[in-house]
């Protein structure tokens, strides 16, 4: 199988549920987003403050749902490693202003710089995993009946055109509709301080 049919292949699998592609990402990507982080805690009050890890963990949550939900358009990995970047990168700088806004002082923080450096997993923990398939279903419960159509039509590989075709409007108007959609639910339902890919 070519690498982009592959991957398409993969990111159907995810947009479907399936625990081995999602574990297959993590495992593939994990070490990239957690590089990413640590460069940019070169602030040693933030590295003080975060653990890659943890962003890291939000950054894949927010990608789990959001790509579960139909929400990315992605025909290659370098587009995955892009966006991936780009969400630690928001996640970070929301994290650092929401702490420069608090005013703490993070010189009395104890976390160890070395807790940044621990090696990743080789794969999501199964508790991580049902976190991420806890907040998917929440997420489409929370979507109107509409907006939990288009959600599914995504998943089941069909593209914006096909979607706009079959219920009306344009296709570009329609992701921005699931778009709006899914970061309203998940701004309501607090799972995510900013969002994710933009």
């Amino acid at each position: 199988m070519p690498k982009e049919n592959a991957f398409l292949d993969s990111i159907r699998k995810i947009r479907a549920g399936d625990e081995q592609a999602a574990t297959e990402l993590v495992r593939r990507y994990e070490p990239l987003i957690r590089r990413e982080i640590r460069l940019r805690l070169a602030d040693r009050r933030l590295e003080r403050a975060f653990d890659s890890m943890d962003v890291c963990q939000s950054v894949l949550g927010s990608f789990f749902i959001r790509a579960a939900a139909g929400e990315y358009d992605l025909e290659n990995p370098e587009q995955l490693v892009g966006l991936l970047v780009k969400m630690a990168r928001n996640k970070l700088a929301s994290a650092a202003r929401k702490q420069y806004r608090r005013r703490r002082d993070t010189r009395r923080q104890t976390v160890p710089s070395d807790d940044l450096d621990r090696l990743p997993g080789k794969e999501t923990p199964p508790s991580e995993q049902l976190r991420y398939q806890e907040q998917l279903a929440q997420v489409l419960r929370a979507l109107t009946d509409e907006e939990r159509q288009l959600a599914q039509l995504r998943s089941q590989g069909r593209s914006w055109d096909d979607i706009a075709a079959e219920l009306g409007g344009t296709g570009n108007a329609r992701r921005m509709q699931l778009a709006r959609a899914v970061s309203r639910v998940v701004k309501e339902l607090g799972f995510e301080e900013a969002d994710a890919g933009r």
